[in-house]
C-alpha cells in the first residue's frame, strides 16, 4: 500500500511540472553541460546569457551524454529513497528539479537539480544527475522553458559558442563594428575642424551656468540659462556693458564662469573675404 501511495504522489507531482507542448517547437533556448570542466551554459535567443559551476557523475559514465530535453520542472521534489520531504534542508535534491528524458527515462531519474552540499559543486560526485548551487538552479528554473534542449558531453576546452554551433544552435552573430566617422570636410572657412560663421570672432565655453539675455529697448532681459560644459560662437564682446554676443543673444563677460577664445586674425580676414563683408 505504501508503494502505491508513493507512486500516486509521484505521478501527480510530475503532472504538476508539465506544461503544454505547444512551445516545444522553438524555445530559442539551449543548455550545454561540459563534463570536462563541470560547467553549464545557458543560451537564450542566440546569446550566451550565463555560465555556472556544476557537479556531475563520480564516474564519467554515470552522467549520460547526448542531447536531451527538459521534460518536467518540479519545485520541492521529495527524495523518495530516504523519505525526505521536498524543500527540506536535508534534501540532496535541493528545491528545484529540471527533469531530463535521458536513457529512456522521462524526467524521473536524471535531472539538473539543487543540492544540500555546496562543497560538491564543481566536482565529480553524483550518481548521474547534474548538481547546481541552490541559488543558481533557482535562477535557471525561473527562466528556462520546458522542452529546451540540453547537450551533455566531454567537450574539453572548447568555447560554449562553438559547441552550440556544432549542435545546430544558431548563436547570434557578433555585432558589426561601428562605421568609422566620416572625415571632416570643410565647406567654408574652418578652424580646428569647426566651420566658422559670418561675423564670428571666437568661441565662449560655459564653465558654470549663465543667464542668457536678449536686448530689448536698449535693456538686457534674462530669457533663459545656458548650461555648463557647452561652447557657443562669439560674434562680439562689448566691453562698455561687459557682455558677450552669442548670435542675437548675450551673456555676461564674467571670466569666473566663462572662457573666451578668439580666432587668429588670419581667420577673421578669411571670413571677411569669404562672406564679402
Amino acid at each position: 500500500m505504501k508503494r502505491v501511495i508513493v507512486g500516486i504522489v509521484t505521478f501527480f507531482l510530475l503532472l504538476s511540472g508539465f506544461t503544454s507542448t505547444a512551445q516545444a517547437s522553438s524555445t530559442g533556448q539551449f543548455i550545454i553541460i561540459n563534463k570536462s570542466t563541470n560547467q553549464l551554459a545557458f543560451f537564450d535567443n542566440g546569446k550566451l546569457v550565463k555560465t555556472f559551476k556544476v557537479g556531475t557523475g563520480r564516474s564519467m559514465s554515470y552522467t549520460p551524454e547526448g542531447t536531451f530535453s527538459i521534460v518536467n520542472k518540479i519545485k520541492n521534489r521529495p527524495y523518495y529513497k530516504k523519505n525526505i520531504p521536498g524543500g527540506s534542508p536535508n534534501n540532496p535534491l535541493g528545491d528545484r528539479w529540471l527533469g531530463l528524458n535521458a536513457r529512456g527515462t522521462y524526467g524521473t531519474t536524471y535531472a539538473i537539480h539543487g543540492n544540500n552540499n555546496s562543497s560538491s559543486i564543481g566536482k565529480y560526485v553524483s550518481s548521474g544527475c547534474v548538481r547546481m548551487y541552490n541559488e543558481d538552479v533557482r535562477w535557471l528554473f525561473d527562466r528556462v522553458k520546458l522542452h529546451t534542449k540540453v547537450a551533455i558531453g566531454q567537450f574539453g576546452s572548447k568555447k560554449f559558442e562553438d559547441i552550440a554551433k556544432s549542435k545546430g544552435y544558431n548563436t547570434a552573430p557578433a555585432p558589426a563594428p561601428a562605421p568609422a566617422p566620416a572625415p571632416f570636410v570643410c565647406k567654408s572657412v574652418c578652424h580646428n575642424n569647426l566651420e566658422l560663421s559670418k561675423g564670428q570672432i571666437g568661441y565662449v565655453q560655459i564653465n558654470k551656468p549663465m543667464p542668457l539675455m536678449e536686448k530689448r529697448d536698449g535693456k538686457y532681459t534674462v530669457v533663459g540659462t545656458l548650461p555648463a560644459g557647452v561652447t557657443y560662437k562669439v560674434y562680439e564682446v562689448d566691453r562698455n556693458v561687459n557682455v558677450v554676443s552669442v548670435g542675437g543673444r548675450y551673456i555676461d563677460h564674467n571670466l569666473s564662469r566663462i572662457h573666451v577664445s578668439y580666432l587668429p586674425t588670419v581667420k577673421i580676414n578669411e571670413l571677411k573675404k569669404y562672406y564679402n563683408y
